[in-house]
């Protein structure tokens, strides 16, 4: 069982920057993947970011390619994402997840966090 707990989330002009982080709870952090997502009010959940287990590959939607970052610290159970040149359209809540596989579906995650809401102004 792993718990999730997401931070950093705020309102940010466009332009602007904000680190969202990601503590989980337990001892086998390692071994999961760790991904990022979005969802936006009135639309689906989408893939943002995902990590693998030993931070070695990182994967991103074409929307954040270039502006988003995501990375890891085993030792300290927490995943990041580090967000820059934001715009209106990264408005959503992120929610960050852990699973088996290092994916940008969904459903092949086990665990997610509570969300963080992100706002970016015009």
């Amino acid at each position: 069982q792993v718990q999730l707990v997401e931070s950093g989330g705020g309102l940010v002009q466009a332009g602007g920057s904000l680190r969202l982080s990601c503590a989980a709870s337990g001892r086998t952090f390692s071994s999961y993947a760790m991904g990022w997502f979005r969802q936006a009010p009135g639309k689906e959940r989408e893939f943002v970011a995902a990590i693998r287990r030993s931070g070695a590959s990182t994967y991103y939607a074409d929307s954040v390619k270039g502006r988003f970052t995501i990375s890891r610290d085993n030792a300290r159970n927490t995943v990041y994402l580090q967000m820059n040149s934001l715009k209106p359209e990264d408005t959503a809540v992120y929610y960050c997840a852990a699973g088996g596989s290092y994916s940008s579906t969904p459903r092949t995650y086990d665990y997610w966090g509570q969300g963080t809401q992100v706002t970016v102004s015009s």
